[in-house]
């Protein structure tokens, strides 16, 4: 017999060498359900949030240095003025980005639901179409 990778979940497709009948098997040798996915990606959703945290980090970073560390390097450490800028423009930054969210959730709330009255204004009328026919 000969083995293939079937998908990332360690399960592996077994099949004769003239691949008319396929099994799919766990880890541990025993035959399981072929699952569909029913929602989305968990692994791309999963990698978009590590994206999207790594650019939010670097411009953080970036930002808050410019604006906070002392272009003279003395010292390892930064200085304590140096500390409680860069944690002041953190903590402002943090906090315009969640006001930031909530303006966008409520506009794609608001996207959404006007999204569905145009479909239910749209089956209303495709059923007093198909009424007066």
């Amino acid at each position: 017999f000969f083995f293939r990778k079937l998908d990332g979940r360690g399960s592996i497709g077994k099949a004769g060498p003239d691949d008319r009948q396929k099994e799919i098997m766990n880890f541990f040798g025993q035959k399981e359900a072929a699952a569909q996915p029913t929602g989305p990606d968990p692994l791309f959703a999963a990698t978009a949030e590590m994206e999207m945290y790594a650019d939010l980090f670097q411009r953080i970073s970036s930002t808050c240095f410019s604006k906070c560390a002392s272009r003279r390097h003395r010292d390892g450490d930064l200085a304590l003025g140096e500390m409680s800028c860069t944690d002041r423009c953190v903590g402002k930054y943090m906090e315009s980005m969640e006001k930031v969210g909530v303006i966008l959730q409520k506009a794609n709330e608001a996207q959404a639901a006007q999204a569905k009255s145009v479909q239910d204004m749209q089956a209303a009328w495709a059923g007093a179409g198909a009424g007066t026919r």
